[in-house]
């Protein structure tokens, strides 16, 4: 390497390994930096998959786009009311750029009781969602994540997410399943009859399980869906009227010009959200979590980084006689802490592309581990808890040079004090030491 000027001829030979403290100490602190770059990877590449992957679970399940006709509830805020005659409201939304859809939708909340033979009723308070069928298959990816059974809403046709079918939940219910469902209204006709002294019994709507879905996340799966038209009858609404109308675009990630194109077409009286608000609580606490752990993460390479030091300064102290032969001979005080500097930077970059390598083959394998995980009996990431069955990630190119030239940088700066110490050492003191 005489082609190289004589310091980086001199880091590279001080680094080869020869079975000595600071050999080993400068193996540990490679080992160090490509673990602390490698859990970096994984943990930011998990983060970003999980933040995407429900991103593209909530904007697949529901429309891109949710309007609300709006009016003022005299305190100073608004308050949603039915939109009436809706099919001119979604010719209106069609007609927006970016808007390829739309169809108005009736949701609210009611009461489930099962009826399976020879089990007790479970009962809980679903939400539920009256829809076109066939504009359900144009807005929402929901008809084509149907497990089983048809998306058919048909008749009295219910179609349920997978929280009501799974074998191991509260309800299992299955296709050709009966169900009693109790509006509000019918609920509160039969409080305002007591109330008055009299006695109101009031019959559930009787439907029939069709399909079962699994949207791919937990709280998504616990909606249920029927035709529009029972809906209305449910909430006891006229033909022409819904709750809000749903509206597909051609570009779900990027909201805002098509956001800002329907309020100016359709007014103040509207309001626009998007799918963010299934859950805007869980988007913004993943990337939260995200950010927390890349800046928890980076201890560990600043761990590493002490390594590089304490092997650096080891070093110094055994080569005091040489740096002061170095000096001796005309070597300046830059190009002795240019020898340590670059040792320092060349364990960096070896720990950081051993670490991007690492951490690039456990994410490609992920899966693997956790169903080989799981056939030990541990889980590792339960479908419970974050409601995905597989673990999701998502390489971020600017992510992983941020994480690399950080990780460099930290290196550089550990040797930054050996080779201060270095650099002022005297000639005569070196060559003098013991």
């Amino acid at each position: 390497m005489s082609w190289l000027p004589f310091e980086f001829s001199l880091a590279l030979r001080y680094l080869r390994p020869k079975r000595t403290a600071v050999s080993f100490i400068t193996l540990i602190s490679v080992v160090g930096v490509m673990l602390g770059v490698a859990v970096l990877i994984i943990v930011t590449s998990v983060f970003s998959g999980f933040h995407l992957q429900l991103k593209k679970t909530f904007f697949q399940f529901s429309a891109d786009v949710q309007v609300r006709q709006v009016v003022n509830d005299g305190f100073g805020g608004l308050a949603g009311v039915p939109i009436a005659d809706y099919e001119d409201l979604a010719q209106q939304m069609e007609s927006v750029d970016g808007v390829t859809g739309a169809m108005p939708i009736v949701v609210g909340k009611v009461m489930l009781e099962t009826q399976r033979e020879g089990m007790e009723p479970a009962f809980d308070a679903p939400k539920l969602i009256g829809v076109d069928e066939e504009g359900m298959r144009k807005v929402s990816q929901v008809p084509k994540s149907t497990v089983l059974g048809e998306f058919d809403l048909s008749g009295n046709g219910l179609v349920v997410g997978w929280n009501f079918g799974r074998p191991d939940g509260a309800f299992r219910l299955n296709v050709g399943d009966t169900v009693l469902i109790y509006s509000p209204q019918s609920l509160k006709e039969m409080k305002d009859a007591k109330d008055e002294g009299e006695t109101l019994g009031v019959l559930p709507e009787e439907y029939t399980v069709k399909g079962i879905f699994d949207a791919g996340q937990g709280e998504l799966n616990d909606f249920i869906f029927c035709d529009i038209w029972n809906a209305q009858d449910l909430y006891h609404m006229e033909d022409d009227v819904a709750h809000m109308i749903w509206a597909e675009t051609d570009q779900p990630l990027n909201l805002k010009p098509i956001k800002a194109g329907l309020q100016q077409k359709l007014g103040t009286g509207f309001h626009i959200g998007t799918w963010e608000d299934l859950n805007p609580v869980l988007l913004a606490q993943v990337e939260v979590e995200k950010m927390v752990t890349q800046f928890l993460m980076f201890f560990i390479v600043i761990v590493a980084a002490f390594g590089i030091a304490s092997s650096l300064i080891i070093f110094g102290v055994q080569k005091t006689k040489e740096i002061g032969l170095l000096k001796a001979l005309g070597a300046t005080n830059g190009q002795v802490s240019n020898v340590f500097l670059i040792q320092s930077a060349v364990v960096g970059v070896l720990g950081t592309a051993f670490g991007v390598g690492l951490g690039m083959l456990v994410l490609k394998y992920r899966n693997e581990f956790l169903g080989f995980m799981r056939g030990k009996g541990v889980e590792l990431f339960p479908e419970k808890l974050y409601g995905f069955r597989e673990l999701p990630a998502q390489i971020v190119q600017s992510d992983v040079l941020i994480i690399c030239g950080v990780s460099l940088v930290i290196c550089v700066v550990a040797g930054l004090l050996p080779a201060w110490n270095a650099a002022r050492l005297q000639p005569v003191e070196a060559l003098r030491n013991e």
